[in-house]
């Protein structure tokens, strides 16, 4: 009888381990090689040397990146240009729109491509037509309407795209915060902190980098830089990213087509940072300088002089109306 115990213990024993996951984890003991090589962390670069330093090479697969600022500063052609560059580097990318329609988004791209401003393309059709035969990834754009898509719906769009043979780089979302909450929470800071942490449980999931935009508090308008304390409605946001940046610009910043990014948070390095910026949102060229170098000193400069315009300008008309 005790042997025939054994024997079904051991059978139940066997049965029940089948199905448990043979990988414990990561053994830091043995595992060192593993966390030193190259493919520890594979990243998708953005087009900036500047920030994929700081990120250590680029948002990583799993990883969430968020770029935040105030309405119609530039956070949808900053998405753009990272799906641009990403292409430009092999990588096959899928560009979620919840605003703008997909041949509008298209057009943006081709833009940004061809540095032709998009109310010519039109003109410039056989210069597109050649610059996309020379691109070596992908992009797949996909609208859908403002809070009538949920984290569910891009999981399943995702998974069809790669059933249909392409392998999924980078994912672009503009923007997160018009998403639906499938946990549809009565409060909106709660219902955006859901879907922020969905769409980073995503990017775990399927092994992919996502970057989405943030709306800043209107407040935000008016600052020289943006810190994480004008991230509109919820604070989650920051809390379930690993990397989050900022763009500020002024009304004479987009006369002058400067503007200054933040790094509001960076899980892979030192944060708390600006950077003056270059910003052409008439063909999506951003170029961000290291504040001490020969082009981001002229950068600030021209930043510094235009607000002492502005400032004496206020002033005349100030002492204009005490005087009378």
């Amino acid at each position: 009888m005790d042997g025939n115990t054994d024997e079904i213990k051991s059978l139940i024993d066997s049965a029940m381990q089948a199905g448990v996951e043979r990988n414990l984890g990561h053994d830091y003991l043995v595992d060192i090689e593993e966390r030193y090589s190259d493919t520890a962390r594979i990243t998708s670069p953005t087009p900036w040397d500047i920030i994929n330093e700081l990120m250590q090479g680029g948002l990583g697969a799993g990883e969430l990146g968020v770029v935040v600022a105030p309405a119609g500063i530039g956070k949808s052609w900053v998405l753009s240009a990272m799906g641009a560059y990403a292409i430009s580097q092999g990588l096959n990318v899928v560009h979620y729109t919840l605003e703008l329609n997909e041949a509008y988004v298209g057009l943006r791209y081709d833009s940004i491509f061809t540095g032709v401003e998009s109310q010519n393309l039109k003109y410039h059709k056989e210069e597109v037509m050649e610059k996309l035969y020379d691109l070596k990834g992908s992009l797949t754009i996909k609208y859908y309407p403002t809070k009538a898509c949920t984290v569910n719906t891009l999981s399943a769009h995702l998974k069809k795209v790669t059933t249909f043979g392409t392998k999924v780089d980078m994912v672009l979302v503009d923007y997160a915060d018009i998403m639906k909450d499938v946990g549809k929470a009565q409060e909106m800071r709660h219902a955006l902190g859901n879907i922020y942490e969905d769409l980073r449980g995503m990017a775990g999931e399927m092994q992919i980098p996502i970057w989405t935009a943030s709306q800043a508090n209107r407040s935000a308008l008016d600052e020289d830089v943006i810190e994480a304390s004008k991230v509109a409605e919820s604070y989650t946001k920051v809390m379930t990213a690993d990397f989050v940046i900022s763009l500020s610009r002024k009304i004479e910043d987009k006369i002058g087509n400067t503007g200054r990014f933040h790094i509001i948070k960076n899980r892979f390095g030192p944060d708390g940072l600006t950077y003056p910026a270059k910003i052409n949102t008439n063909i999506g060229k951003i170029e961000i300088f290291e504040a001490n170098s020969v082009q981001g000193k002229g950068v600030q400069h021209k930043i510094n002089n235009r607000d002492n315009q502005t400032k004496a300008i206020l002033s005349a008309r100030y002492e204009d109306l005490m005087s009378d």
